[in-house]
């Protein structure tokens, strides 16, 4: 059984710690009744990610998500798949459109396509290139 990263905070509910991403550096594609819209995430954790798309998803609503990590990132965490997106399937648990321009959202995990992608994820971030989340 491979590691977790676990949340030891005990007013945060959630399940997995998130650590920040770079926004506009880390491209998301979501899958979704046969179209795929892009955009970008902000943070992401084993259980879940926030991203945002121009067009926004009805919170319920089941997802696959294809995440394409910063090319740093992978090197750092000696990853030698550049280039290769890590694959989820979700549901959409919430939905900002409140702010003008892109939508806001979060998708729970339910699980990773590949289970070398949450192996890969994992590792990326055990690296010291990734800050943990507020």
């Amino acid at each position: 059984m491979q590691p977790r990263i676990t949340n030891d905070n005990p007013i945060d509910r959630r399940s997995f710690e998130r650590f920040d991403l770079q926004r506009g550096y880390c491209a998301v594609a979501a899958r979704i009744d046969g179209k795929t819209l892009r955009g970008h995430a902000y943070d992401i954790s084993e259980g879940g990610i926030q991203f945002e798309l121009d067009h926004p998803i009805e919170a319920g609503t089941s997802v696959v998500l294809k995440i394409e990590l910063p090319p740093a990132l992978l090197a750092a965490s000696g990853d030698s798949l550049l280039g290769v997106p890590i694959v989820v399937e979700g549901n959409v648990v919430w939905c900002d459109t409140e702010e003008p321009g892109a939508a806001r959202m979060a998708l729970a995990v339910s699980r990773f396509v590949l289970e070398s992608d949450r192996v890969r994820l994992l590792r990326v971030l055990s690296t010291s290139r990734v800050r943990r989340a507020a």
